[in-house]
């Protein structure tokens, strides 16, 4: 375990990027699919900020959590834990389920795959 100031940062934008869409964004487009392609990318540099696990162990389990999220909003979870008018609660666990929010944290782990891959050819070039 070891503190990583890079993905901690890049993790900081993302989370002011993610909090700007959420509380700004009022459209069809940028907000209900930007906010979860972004919300991967973001759990993933949280992660790599304090855990130096291999690439795809990390993107894996990021998809994973993320998924598992979702799935809870389709066993209506928030309802279920009596935190439905709890507006942190809904944020946090979401309240609908949707197969295109699978699609676009599936879309952002596939980059953040890319990304690191690239970054990774780049330095052993």
């Amino acid at each position: 375990m070891r503190f990583n100031k890079y993905y901690f940062l890049l993790a900081l934008l993302l989370f002011s990027m993610e909090f700007y869409i959420g509380t700004n964004i009022r459209d069809s487009f940028v907000r209900p699919y930007g906010g979860d392609f972004l919300v991967v990318i973001l759990l993933y540099c949280l992660v790599k900020s304090f855990i130096n696990f291999p690439v795809l162990l990390t993107a894996a389990w990021v998809l994973l959590y993320a998924f598992a999220v979702e799935i809870s909003q389709y066993f209506h979870l928030v309802n279920l834990l009596g935190l439905q008018h709890s507006k942190i609660a809904r944020i946090l666990l979401g309240a609908s389920f949707s197969f295109v929010d699978m699609g676009m944290y599936t879309l952002g782990i596939l980059l953040v795959i890319v990304v690191e891959n690239l970054k990774d050819s780049l330095k052993n070039f």
